[in-house]
């Protein structure tokens, strides 16, 4: 821990900007992988259950099971099942409604990680020149005293290589946390935009038999 604050220390004022990307990059990670790992059902599963009841005619219970799974897809398929006795279209706009307000959610801040590792690079860049310019100065300048140049030297170089360093761990932990995000957030889109259709055409497709459940 004492090599790290020493290795932060001599990073100079660059490693503190780095540091506000990194806190925001850890949180967003943090608060996105909780939502949409804690977002997902088993797709499979869930379609089984929800072809079991609807051609049983029990659509009571297969609304009852979107309850308590309480997952942006559950809830996608509830709100059509919910308006199941009336006309096809109204149920697919129910759906696509739901749908319109789960979405956006499951994106949501999933794009900052990639503006996040970009600022902590440019920043690590911008610590890096400033690191230089300190050397260059002490090289180049009449005023410095020659037994301090060596050491002002050291010292803008040990500037620019940690927030080098540092800006690119960050960015790092950013783009892979957007990868790894993104693909869930994808993964999510897609069992959404499947299940949906498919509930939608056990509805269609076993009409008689939904309608006497007395869900509306």
């Amino acid at each position: 821990m004492a090599g790290i604050w020493k290795h932060f220390k001599d990073g100079g004022w660059g490693m503190w900007v780095i540091l506000f990307w990194s806190i925001l990059t850890i949180g967003i990670i943090i608060e996105r992988a909780l939502y949409l790992y804690g977002s997902s059902i088993n797709k499979d599963v869930f379609l089984a259950t929800m072809q079991k009841c609807i051609l049983a005619g029990d659509v009571q219970k297969a609304v009852k099971m979107c309850s308590a799974a309480n997952a942006p897809l559950a809830r996608i398929v509830q709100a059509g099942l919910v308006k199941v006795n009336r006309p096809d279209e109204e149920v697919q706009a129910a759906m696509d409604e739901a749908a319109l307000r789960e979405i956006p959610r499951i994106a949501k801040r999933t794009g900052y990680l990639a503006l996040m590792a970009n600022l902590s690079m440019l920043s690590g860049l911008l610590g890096t020149v400033s690191g230089l310019i300190t050397s260059f100065g002490a090289v180049s300048g009449e005023s410095v005293d020659p037994s301090q140049k060596a050491r002002i030297l050291a010292e803008g170089i040990s500037e620019a290589m940690n927030c080098t360093a540092f800006g690119l761990i960050v960015a790092l932990i950013g783009l892979v946390g957007y990868a790894v995000l993104n693909g869930k957030t994808q993964a999510l889109e897609d069992d959404i935009n499947e299940a949906s259709v498919q509930v939608l055409n056990l509805v269609v497709t076993n009409r008689q038999k939904v309608n006497l459940s007395g869900v509306g």
